[in-house]
């Protein structure tokens, strides 16, 4: 039979016909077969939407689930608003649109005149854009069965989580974490106090409790969380500054020194205040590249750090330490342990794809930090021009930085502004911006000077333009002013 090199008009006799008639029949039957295996078998059913559609492509369980989520995100809300999956359900039993800042209405398509700015929170909203542009990237789909167990593949942490965590810090630059123990919890609002027993003396020993520090401006939850877990091990004891003349002297034994680096809520990158002999905690928790230059990479004996800076996922509340002495890290992970059990090992899951979507676009068009720094950038610079018009208010001075990370030199974009009144009437910074319409954070509350106080620039978009709007209008009435009192007097 020659059917591959028959020529064009070469006469069939009946014993050709009968070959290509059951080659024919063949494939048919063939076709049949597979698409009955395939797409009819139990094993393998055939899915069609509720209205009778197309294909669902062999989804089950997660049919529904992927359904609900996809309604929830094709809502748009005027651009001003998000929908959530358990949002508080209306009277057509479906969730409706959370409206930013400054808006409302169904739809969130209402601005509120003369809204007031909530700089107040680092809430990293920033960031949500981003993950909005990559929703099929991040998603993450489990079922109802995932990890109801206690552990997990390696005690309560996901040892895979753990390795893709120290390939992160590998290839940003910013931590040695191969040498060194990696500790979960629930944020980095749970290590402080996790570290802080890891590091105090037993309470039935006869040392003195540890006395726990930190140099001003410093982030305020490092004493409210010693202070109310009381511990008999350990106290608050203040800033640095009271203990100053005992580090001269090389006898800060029994100190515990936390140190922000880069600093909340001034930015600054820092180093311990006391001596070698006091143990640091280096909270490294904006040690990112969209926030600060990375100069090399941080190899302190204890470090923190957050899920909710580098990635925005506040919400998840996972957090991590990375601990070079062996009888350290089994105290925090006892305390954490005992404390909960370790991180929620559904949030673990998350963040495990998470981290490798970020690993996976590092350096590329659709690298997180890339973008991060990009809006950062823009809102300092922002800030800045407004700002650079008044008498009244400054900020803290950010120089230019060589940045491992990028490779180049990079502009600032600090997670926070340092606001400082400058006129001697504005005693309470606080004070002075809650009447133009914009709620900060005090300085009072880092133990600064109450001449100062923190704007967040972490918020969404809408939170950042209200905010410049009350800025701008502060600025402008200072001019006008100050052209009021120049006319007067002459």
């Amino acid at each position: 039979m020659e059917l591959a090199g028959a020529r064009p008009h070469a006469t069939r006799g009946p014993a050709g016909g009968l070959a290509i008639g059951l080659l024919y029949s063949s494939l048919l039957l063939n076709a049949i077969f597979l698409a009955h295996h395939f797409l009819l078998s139990p094993s393998r059913p055939l899915l069609r939407d509720d209205d009778g559609g197309g294909s669902s492509c062999g989804l089950t369980w997660s049919l529904q689930a992927a359904r609900e989520a996809e309604a929830v995100a094709a809502v748009e809300c005027s651009g001003h608003g998000q929908v959530f999956l358990d949002g508080v359900a209306g009277e057509d039993g479906r969730p409706g649109c959370e409206c930013n800042s400054c808006f409302a209405g169904p739809d969130c398509s209402l601005r509120t005149p003369n809204c007031t700015a909530d700089a107040d929170s680092g809430n990293p909203l920033f960031l949500e854009p981003y993950w909005r542009r990559h929703a099929a990237a991040s998603a993450v789909v489990f079922s109802g069965w995932h990890r109801m167990s206690y552990t997990t593949t390696g005690r309560f942490q996901s040892v895979e989580l753990e390795r893709q965590i120290r390939r992160l810090h590998r290839a940003v630059g910013n931590a040695v974490a191969d040498d060194k123990h990696l500790v979960f919890a629930s944020g980095s609002l749970q290590l402080i106090n996790a570290l802080v027993h890891a590091l105090s003396p037993d309470a039935t020993a006869a040392s003195p409790p540890s006395r726990v520090v930190a140099a001003a401006p410093y982030y305020p939850s490092y004493r409210s969380q010693t202070s109310m877990f009381d511990g008999r091990e350990y106290r608050w004891a203040g800033t640095t500054a009271l203990w100053t003349n005992a580090s001269r002297t090389n006898s800060t034994d029994g100190f515990i020194e936390f140190v922000t680096s880069p600093n909340n809520p001034d930015a600054m990158l820092r180093k311990p205040v006391l001596c070698s002999s006091a143990a640091a905690i280096v909270d490294h928790a904006y040690y990112w590249p969209h926030f600060t230059h990375i100069p090399a990479a941080a190899d302190e004996d204890i470090m923190m750090f957050t899920i909710s800076k580098p990635s925005g996922h506040a919400g998840s509340r996972f957090g991590w330490a990375l601990i070079r002495d062996d009888k350290v890290a089994e105290r925090a992970l006892d305390y954490l342990s005992n404390s909960n059990m370790g991180a929620s090992r559904d949030t673990q899951l998350r963040m495990l794809g998470i981290v490798r979507f970020m690993l996976a676009n590092l350096h590329g068009e659709d690298d997180i930090f890339g973008f991060g720094h990009g809006v950062m950038r823009s809102r300092w610079l922002r800030l800045s021009a407004v700002v650079s018009r008044s008498r009244r208010i400054s900020l803290q001075k950010i120089m230019p930085e060589y940045c491992t990370y990028f490779n180049r030199v990079r502009q600032p974009s600090p997670a926070y502004a340092w606001v400082k009144c400058e006129r001697e009437e504005d005693g309470d910074c606080y004070e002075a911006l809650l009447k133009a319409n914009i709620i900060s954070r005090t300085g009072v509350q880092y133990e600064a000077s109450s001449r100062y106080t923190r704007i967040s620039l972490l918020k969404s978009d809408d939170d950042f333009d209200v905010l410049m709007e009350r800025l701008q209008e502060l600025v402008d009435a200072e001019k006008h002013d100050d052209a009021s009192n120049g006319s007067s007097s002459m």
